[in-house]
This record gives C-alpha cells, structure tokens and sequence, in this order.
C-alpha cells in the first residue's frame, strides 16, 4: 500500500501554509528529527482520504536547486479542489505562480492548471465536472 509521499522544503512553516490553506490539507503532526538534523511535518485530507503528504526540512542543506522544467526528474503532484475560480484567485492574490492556466484535456473532462508551490514544485489542481 502507498503511503505517503516526501519533498523537501527550505522553509517548511511557507510549506505548511501553502498546502493547508491553498489545498485544505491538515497537519497532522510535526517533530524534529536529530539524527538528520531536520524537521518533517505530515499533512492529509482532513477526512483521511488519499495518502500522506511529508515536508522534510534540512537544516543543514543550503543549496535548493529546481532544474528547468524539461531536466526534473520530479514531475508534480496532483490535489482535487472544490473551486478552480476560487482558488486561483486566493492563489493569485497571495503571488503563488501559476504555470498553466485551467484547461480541459478533452470536452467532458476535468478542468486542470498547473502552480508552483513555495520552493517551485509543480501542482496540479483538478476541478472534477
């Protein structure tokens, strides 16, 4: 069974906020971890549904590359929302980048867009018909 997944973060408070009031995530918990000298937090669904979502923040780390689009190795993740207007809007007026605007891979599908969270990752956002 899939459990959850990591990304790192250089600011993981910037992190938390982005992914519980864009997304509706919920911490579920946050603790230091000494012997890595980092700090993870756990967000999920607030109903528990779909899997985890792990930050890990390294101290230590000082370098945050995101490669251009066409080298990363790390596609994006993918959030269902209620509100495609909605939360482009909230997103826009907080200077979250949007990368590609809401479209519909085909006539009855799903409308998509794709953002950047704080350190540049790729989001997808689906609103479902």
């Amino acid at each position: 069974m899939f459990v959850h997944t990591s990304i790192r973060t250089r600011n993981l408070d910037k992190s938390i906020d982005f992914y519980a009031d864009f997304l509706g995530l919920k911490l579920l918990n946050r603790k230091d971890i000494p012997q890595n000298n980092a700090e993870i937090a756990f967000l999920q669904d607030p109903d528990g549904k779909g899997a985890i979502l792990e930050l890990t923040f390294y101290r230590n780390q000082k370098k945050f590359l995101q490669p251009e689009y066409k080298n990363r190795m790390f596609d994006h993740l993918a959030f269902e929302i209620k509100s495609m207007k909605k939360t482009m809007v909230a997103m826009r007026e907080e200077g979250v980048t949007v990368t590609d605007e809401p479209f519909r891979l085909s006539t009855n599908g799903s409308l998509i867009a794709f953002v950047e969270d704080p350190d540049g990752k790729l989001v997808e956002l689906i609103e479902k018909k």
